[in-house]
């Protein structure tokens, strides 16, 4: 663990970086609520660790939260008016040093991505959001905000349709989750939220969905269907399937949901979450979906 002044107040993280040091892209992990980088690492089996020529900064949250895009937030960070946008801005300026910048969040850190995407899109990239969705209009902190343009990034969202926390259809959060993780508000669902994204990146073709075989099946093919919604059907048995909806046009970033159906409030990869947050993917890994999806 290392730290960093920020507005004179010390942050941490963890950084870690390929054999030899060297590196091509920077990587920035948001962790969910009450978790930090070290716990992260673990809940994912420190398969984010493992990405080709990629230096991975795993942020700690102020009190296990961050100050997310949420305006019915709460949390210690929102309280307290942590800048976790100027943390994010020192760790790129520390170790991006020109080079692509991706954030990747899970959670209540996948707010804080959706919240960098619109505030600071200079400083990234991209982003990769995991269980989290766009908050509804009025519940959005940087609703009316002035001076803020459109800067059109590739988005990779992932997101169970079983999530007891973050439900895939949207709306308000389960009154037990609002009082756990102190935000509330409605959010949009998670098909809006990517056609929000694809909107904002000038995407007007449909959407075509494709499901995906389990990992035995990998040598069969997968079928696809346009959508004009966006929404996604299993289609398959088993305990979890994963369907993808890509929003790609000519000259446009891309947007790309990966619906995890069965699954839970989850992180998909090789490590299994606690059963109390519901079903983990495994025929989908994360942090191999974001490495694809940002071309390395």
């Amino acid at each position: 663990m290392e730290s960093i002044d920020v507005a004179g107040r010390p942050r941490t993280y963890t950084l870690v970086t390929p054999d030899g040091g060297d590196y091509d892209r920077l990587l920035i992990v948001f962790h969910g609520s009450t978790q930090n980088a070290g716990i992260f690492r673990r809940f994912t089996g420190n398969a984010f660790d493992r990405l080709d020529r990629t230096a991975v900064a795993y942020l700690d949250g102020y009190r296990g939260n961050w100050n997310d895009a949420r305006r019915l937030s709460s949390t210690p960070a929102r309280l307290a008016g942590v800048d976790d946008v100027a943390f994010t801005e020192a760790i790129v300026k520390r170790f991006g040093d020109g080079r692509e910048t991706i954030a990747a969040g899970y959670s209540n850190g996948g707010g804080m991505v959706i919240r960098l995407l619109h505030e600071r899109p200079d400083l990234l990239a991209g982003g990769a959001i995991i269980a989290a969705q766009q908050p509804a209009p009025d519940n959005f902190l940087l609703s009316g905000t002035p001076a803020l343009p459109v800067v059109p990034k590739p988005v990779l969202l992932i997101h169970g349709t079983k999530d007891r926390i973050i439900p895939y259809g949207g709306g308000r959060m389960a009154a037990w989750a609002r009082f756990a993780f102190r935000s509330g508000g409605a959010l949009l669902s998670a098909p809006e939220t990517a056609a929000y994204f694809a909107r904002r990146n000038g995407i007007t073709t449909d959407a075509v969905t494709t499901i995906l075989p389990h990992a035995a099946d990998r040598t069969s093919a997968s079928r696809t269907s346009a959508s004009r919604t966006g929404r996604t059907s299993a289609g398959r048995t088993g305990r979890t399937t994963v369907s993808r909806t890509d929003y790609a046009q000519d000259g446009r970033p891309p947007v790309t949901l990966f619906t995890v159906h069965g699954g839970g409030h989850t992180i998909p990869g090789p490590t299994p979450s606690p059963a109390l947050m519901g079903r983990t993917a495994t025929d989908l890994h994360a942090a191999t979906a974001i490495a694809e999806f940002f071309g390395r």
